[in-house]
């Protein structure tokens, strides 16, 4: 099984450009939101380190949100209760699907957190910054504030293109992103 990793700015299409290579996909957001709805143990643990914000089940995002605005320090602690449950889900979905020629890995912290393996292929995704922006604010009125302090636990935007073996580019056009996709796909396989 071969691992195609997605990965670049927040907001360029990864999730939806991930679903174009018409493998099994294991989005890492996707997951993180199902924590927050259903999983208790997730639920006790944050309530735990964020008592003041998270006071009933399910998991509100608005009050991760808000916790993090106040306080940068609660990212880290909503970081150390998410990852290591979402790292557990990703190789639960890897181990399913061993089989596969090919599972995408949609996870926006792929590189920072090491998740990645040395013959994994890493396709980054490349979009204009100021199209990226205005789809951040028109998609759930995103708060640009919080935006900043997410790209600020990542790595720079240049550095993780200088690690991608395959750049595809989306201008948010559907057709253009899949003709995209069919080219890098085109030249995995015949290096596969």
């Amino acid at each position: 099984m071969i691992r195609l990793a997605v990965i670049g700015d927040i907001g360029c299409g990864k999730s939806h450009l991930a679903k174009q290579f018409g493998y099994p996909v294991f989005n890492a957001d996707a997951e993180v939101t199902k924590l927050y709805r259903k999983s208790k143990k997730c639920y006790k643990k944050l309530k735990k380190k964020l008592p003041y914000y998270i006071t009933s089940f399910p998991i509100k995002k608005n009050k991760l949100t808000e916790a993090i605005m106040d306080n940068k320090n609660n990212l880290k602690k909503i970081i150390n209760v998410v990852h290591p449950e979402i790292r557990l889900k990703m190789n639960k979905f890897v181990k399913k699907n061993k089989k596969k020629k090919f599972v995408v890995l949609d996870i926006p912290l792929l590189l920072e957190n090491k998740i990645y393996k040395k013959d994994d292929i890493i396709i980054f995704i490349k979009a204009k910054k100021n199209e990226i922006n205005k789809r951040l604010k028109k998609r759930y009125g995103i708060n640009l504030k919080i935006v900043k302090k997410f790209r600020k636990l990542q790595l720079p935007i240049e550095s993780k293109r200088r690690k991608a073996d395959f750049i595809v580019e989306n201008n948010f056009k559907s057709k253009f992103a899949k003709k995209n996709v069919k080219k890098v796909m085109k030249e995995i396989l015949l290096n596969a």
